[in-house]
């Protein structure tokens, strides 16, 4: 080629109607331009000056368009004449702006081809840009009539035949699918398809654009992936509230039972040292009264004092007043200490004031929380004990008496009546279990592997919020353990926490 012939002209007035036998075509993007400039050449090449051109803009394709209007105009006023042959005078007048369009058409971003209108992809034209975005030469492409769908990736090309149709009924139609370069890369590429009739309204041919929109692609999956980021994020801050706002409620109910441990040890302080001493009170009135009882019955001479003091003792029915003061002082007593251990078992389950890390001894922990959660079970279950040795675990004891009164009170919840909630640990390699099982509802498969999502639970509403597993499930796995759960319909569930003696991050 050379530059000269794509030297531009100043932009004339167009020719009058009667010489631009083409129709205009509104103003669109370039490379609907484009196409409509290559397919009315083509067309004229074939003898065809219907097609129409380009003609509304301002641009050099406009400009271009409209000087082929005059040459096809001429050229039919010529050969209306009889002057000479249309096909005499195309050679040599349409070379240079033949030629003005191949330069055109080979630096316009896009690659523009054509192909037969059969769908298979033979192609009968790619422009020469195809070497600069594609690394391919344009012969090669033409040569090989399966190239375009062999180099099409193969899981776009189900989705390209699925709606090639359209193009034969609709006239165009676009597509966006990646495409192989030489080197082996894909690219994601936007073809745009234009149908060609000619007159009697046959396709001629199918005409492409096609565009590099990789930057485009990999921008929108850059916004995806960190759209994808921030709703993972902001679920994970949703759920992080969530268990502190849980974590909130427990420790104000931990510091609320502490209070009330306090003050019920006080008044429960006194009365049991009032008790004890009432026990010895009675204990000492009663050998009184025996003993006036047997210095009366030893005296003689005076039988109507000896029978008064009788029936004074009956009439107060000494004898059963003895032994029944005796047992209510037992009883009482023992109801005192119950609720000393109740009080003890409190201040254990609370821990307040206890933020930092320290060695714990679970069974004291596990021992405190039954005593705490005995309302929930107390009329439906028993609790089977079977504790093995326990070396002292480093851990924040207060979240672990949290993990496990939800682990008792799901238990208890899922037994109807007379169920059994075993509590059984173990101890090897440096960690420890506690395994809190029952023989309740069980849980279906369905549902097991989401038993640890915050706010799932199978409860009614107004039953559960759903977080007592999930934060449990965070507390150990702040400690370093693991959860692990089995279940079985019908025949209960077991929940197995495994914890490190030392966790990792404190391992000195």
């Amino acid at each position: 080629m050379e530059f000269e012939d794509f030297q531009t002209s100043p932009l004339t007035t167009p020719a009058p109607a009667s010489q631009a036998p083409t129709q205009a075509v509104a103003e669109g993007s370039v490379n609907e331009r484009l196409l409509a400039l290559c397919a009315a050449v083509d067309a004229a090449d074939r003898g065809n000056f219907s097609l129409p051109l380009p003609l509304q803009g301002h641009d050099r394709l406009t400009l271009m368009a409209r000087q082929l209007q005059r040459l096809f105009g001429r050229l039919l006023a010529a050969e209306s004449a009889g002057e000479q042959s249309a096909d005499s005078l195309v050679d040599p007048l349409l070379r240079r702006e033949n030629n003005r369009l191949k330069y055109l058409i080979a630096n316009t971003p896009a690659i523009i081809y054509s192909s037969v209108p059969t769908g298979d992809g033979t192609m009968t034209f790619v422009s020469d840009n195809a070497t600069r975005v594609l690394d391919y030469k344009p012969e090669e492409m033409v040569a090989d009539p399966s190239f375009w769908f062999d180099h099409i990736h193969p899981d776009d090309i189900a989705s390209i035949f699925s709606s090639f149709s359209q193009i034969f009924t609709e006239g165009h139609h676009a597509y966006e699918y990646r495409f192989r370069t030489c080197d082996g890369r894909y690219l994601w590429m936007h073809d745009s398809l234009r149908l060609i009739r000619d007159a009697d309204g046959k396709p001629l041919e199918v005409v492409g654009s096609l565009t590099d929109i990789t930057a485009r692609k990999q921008m929108e999956e850059a916004l995806a992936q960190k759209g994808e980021e921030q709703r993972l994020l902001i679920n994970q801050l949703q759920e992080t509230q969530a268990q502190l706002l849980q974590s909130e409620k427990m420790a104000s109910i931990g510091q609320l039972a502490a209070g009330i441990a306090h003050e019920i040890n006080n008044p429960i302080g006194f009365i049991n040292s009032n008790m004890g001493s009432l026990k010895g009170y009675v204990d000492t009135l009663c050998a009184l009264v025996d003993g006036f009882d047997q210095s009366l019955q030893s005296l003689v001479g005076q039988p109507e004092l000896k029978e008064k003091a009788d029936q004074l003792m009956k009439k107060a029915d000494y004898a059963f007043v003895k032994d029944d003061v005796a047992d209510l002082v037992r009883e009482s007593l023992d109801g005192l200490k119950r609720v000393r251990d109740i009080v003890q078992a409190l201040k254990d389950f609370a821990h307040i004031g206890e933020t930092d890390w320290q060695l714990a001894d679970l069974h004291a922990g596990i021992d405190s929380t039954l005593t705490i959660a005995n309302n929930e079970f107390k009329y439906k279950a028993t609790v089977s004990k079977e504790y093995g040795q326990l070396p002292p675990v480093k851990c924040l004891p207060s979240q672990l008496n949290q993990v496990f009164m939800n682990l008792i009170v799901n238990a208890s919840q899922a037994i109807q009546t007379n169920g059994i909630i075993t509590v059984r640990t173990g101890y090897a390699d440096d960690w420890v279990w506690v395994e809190i099982g029952d023989n309740g509802a069980g849980i279906a498969p369905d549902i097991l592997t989401r038993i640890f999502d915050p706010f799932f639970t199978t409860k009614p509403v107004g039953k559960g919020t759903g977080l007592g597993l999930s934060v449990s499930y965070n507390i150990v796995t702040k400690h370093g353990g693991r959860i692990d759960a089995v279940s079985e319909l019908g025949k209960g569930s077991r929940f197995t926490v495994h914890l490190p003696v030392n966790p990792p991050q404190l391992a000195i």
